[in-house]
């Protein structure tokens, strides 16, 4: 099996927009479902729907893979499962590394989606002394001082990130000298990187602010819903004289 160091996506080359690959493992999760439940077929309406995106936006980005579906059939779900996977990569094997094994590191570590998307946790490193040789997940966690070599005995060439804000640029860097080019960023931070090296941040903080935007607003609809209930609609046509509204303006 092909490691990632020398197999890049084909997705850029054949110029899908970015918009599109973001879709891309919405649309593989549905599709998945789909298959453990042996369904061999599925319409663009309902896979639209399972992924949470319109239809006509789903077709459209299937059209960037050569794939248009059946008329009066749909999407065969086995073929579309291999041609996203393929397309994302994911019929290969990805060395990933794991660097900063806290609690957030652990929980990743201990991920079981991993293995079954194509990925697979090739090591885990920590600057913590304490922390060499203890197992996380069934991994002996490895020192910040072996990084350059794991990265090279296992062709590793995407790096997660976990450590705290102030450690993760150095760690960044030193996973970009050693041959990583691309980066998921749990780190509270940004990072600075070169051109060449993709950067995908996950911030659960901005994520759960983003949810307390939605349900202030939520709340404040409400808050008028019921405000305007308690004082009754204004009055609005014809007054009680016929033509006339009931209040006139002064």
């Amino acid at each position: 099996m092909a490691t990632g160091r020398n197999h890049r996506p084909a997705t850029r080359s054949r110029g899908i927009p970015e918009a599109t690959v973001a879709r891309l493992p919405l649309y593989l999760r549905a599709l998945t479902a789909l298959s453990e439940r042996s369904v061999p077929t599925v319409s663009s309406e309902e896979l639209a729907a399972a992924a949470g995106v319109n239809s006509a936006k789903l077709r459209k980005d299937f059209s960037y893979l050569g794939s248009y579906g059946t008329r009066g059939v749909g999407y065969d779900v086995e073929y579309l499962v291999y041609q996203i996977s393929r397309e994302l990569g994911l019929t290969q094997d990805w060395p990933v590394v794991i660097v900063g094994i806290g609690n957030l590191g652990a929980a990743l570590a201990g991920y079981g989606g991993f293995a079954s998307r194509g990925f697979r946790v090739a090591a885990l490193i920590d600057a913590d002394p304490a922390m060499a040789g203890k197992p996380v997940a069934g991994i002996p966690v490895q020192h910040t001082d072996e990084l350059e070599k794991i990265i090279s005995d296992n062709g590793v060439s995407i790096g997660v990130i976990s450590t705290p804000a102030g450690a993760a640029q150095q760690v960044c860097d030193r996973l970009i000298a050693a041959g990583v080019t691309s980066i998921l960023n749990f780190a509270p931070t940004v990072l600075s990187v070169p051109d060449g090296v993709d950067v995908r941040k996950v911030d659960l903080s901005i994520e759960l602010q983003i949810l307390a935007f939605h349900e202030q607003r939520k709340a404040g609809e409400e808050a008028e819903a019921a405000a305007s209930g308690a004082t009754g609609p204004a009055r609005k046509g014809p007054g009680p004289d016929g033509d006339l509204p009931a209040v006139m303006p002064a």
